[in-house]
């Protein structure tokens, strides 16, 4: 090949490279000019956050928090990916996502597979009544009828928190065949409605829901509730993730973004008609439908997150680490039934999932006390609060939910001492009351 040849060769190569480079360069070049001349020049970039459609995470990705989020430099994304778990915390371990929010116990059960990549660093809410556990009155009319009917089936939404209430009723009220991989009685469903459904056509006996199911159902008089996680405490928590990169290179970002969301449920907690505009307006529901999942949704404010779930407290104080205690009691779940042979934690330890920086910071500014090293401290027991007595229409009240697992509890020989296995088995029995 003459040199003539080669050096048309070569021009015609380095032609068609800078073709290609220009075609994927000027796309960019625009986008560079198009942000530098504009007001998005202030920035400072985009924060993706993997959500579903349950009501709870509604603060964290309403017109209120977008708002403030852009007013603070950042575009807050909320993408949908319809609750699947395993595809969220994929995507927050590759860095696709800044911020994920999940279920306590889904974390603790799908977090292993991508190396738990994210911390938790807000509790968002807990469900209060969004799920529960609703029966045909003729069928199956308390938790103890349930025990006693073998051949009960249940309609439940697989993967889901209604399943986790599923799987502690059977832990905590021992229904060993409920803890069963297999069996006659699992009806799945695809999603909360299609269970409904399937209990209306009496094709199954029992059904476990959520909201706007369950009042739904209920409405029904030949349908009853058999429990809900009104009934229940730290059993579905919901909570935020950061992606581990994040909290490492960029804790003011983590740090804006919970300081505003906590404003933002600060301000819709005061004006909740204005809650309701936004649902209407952002989520398509109507009235019918909101009211009963704000009932069944109990948000954690910031004063909550810091003295109830991260345990924030003076110095050498006793706390309350409500967080902590939602992880181990999930593990305790799982385990019983089967899903965890292994705490799956790094280490076995809670606290490795765990990050109240941002929580602590923010709680104890507020609270606006300092301790000896000049840092804001926050003072007193603040969970501590009088219960009254119950008067005669309270005590009517009351309703009979189902005989909870008793283990026997061994004492020393021939003395009123508990053994070791004893007080095991106490506290054992004092969580499952706490819960």
């Amino acid at each position: 090949m003459s040199t003539h040849v080669k050096v048309f060769a070569g021009i015609i190569v380095l032609g068609l490279v800078a073709i290609v480079g220009a075609r994927f360069a000027l796309p960019q070049l625009r986008d560079a000019m198009q942000r530098a001349t504009s007001d998005a020049a202030a920035t400072q970039g985009t924060l993706r956050v993997g959500v579903d459609s349950w009501v709870g995470y509604f603060p964290l990705c309403s017109p209120e928090m977008t708002g403030r989020m852009r007013h603070a430099g950042y575009d807050l994304r909320c993408e949908d990916d319809k609750a699947d778990y395993r595809a969220r915390f994929r995507r927050l371990a590759e860095g696709e996502l800044d911020f994920a929010v999940t279920t306590v116990d889904a974390y603790v059960l799908g977090g292993a597979e991508h190396e738990f990549p994210g911390a938790i660093v807000a509790v968002l809410d807990q469900s209060s009544g969004g799920d529960a556990i609703v029966a045909r009155r003729d069928k199956v009319a308390s938790l103890d009828a349930l025990k006693r009917r073998t051949d009960a089936r249940i309609a439940y939404t697989p993967a889901s928190p209604s399943e986790h209430l599923l799987k502690s009723i059977a832990t905590h009220f021992d229904l060993p065949r409920l803890k069963a991989r297999g069996g006659a009685w699992r009806v799945e469903a695809d999603g909360s409605s299609d269970a409904l459904r399937k209990l209306q056509a009496g094709d199954v006996d029992v059904a476990v829901l959520w909201e706007p199911d369950v009042s739904r159902a209920l409405a029904d008089p030949a349908f009853v509730k058999l429990i809900g996680t009104e009934d229940t405490d730290k059993l579905i928590v919901d909570v935020l993730l950061a992606s581990r990169r994040l909290i490492q290179e960029r804790p003011q970002t983590l740090d804006t973004l919970i300081d505003q969301y906590f404003q933002t449920l600060h301000d819709y907690g005061e004006q909740p008609e204005r809650l309701r505009a936004d649902l209407r307006k952002s989520a398509g529901l109507d009235d019918a439908q909101i009211e009963p999942m704000l009932a069944g949704v109990d948000w954690a404010t910031l004063n909550e997150n810091g003295a109830e779930w991260f345990g924030v407290t003076p110095s050498g104080l006793p706390a309350e680490e409500g967080l902590i205690e939602a992880i181990r009691g999930a593990l305790d779940i799982l385990g019983a039934v089967g899903d965890l042979p292994a705490n799956p934690l790094p280490d076995q330890d809670p606290y490795r999932i765990t990050n109240r920086g941002t929580i602590a910071q923010l709680y104890l500014a507020q609270a606006g006390i300092a301790d000896a090293s000049g840092a804001a401290q926050t003072a007193g027991n603040v969970l501590a609060r009088p219960f009254p007595a119950l008067d005669d229409a309270g005590w009517k009240r009351l309703k009979e939910v189902g005989t909870l697992k008793v283990e026997p509890i061994g004492f020393q020989r021939a003395t009123a001492y508990l053994d070791d296995d004893g007080r095991a088995s106490l506290d054992r029995i004092a969580e499952r009351l706490r819960r």
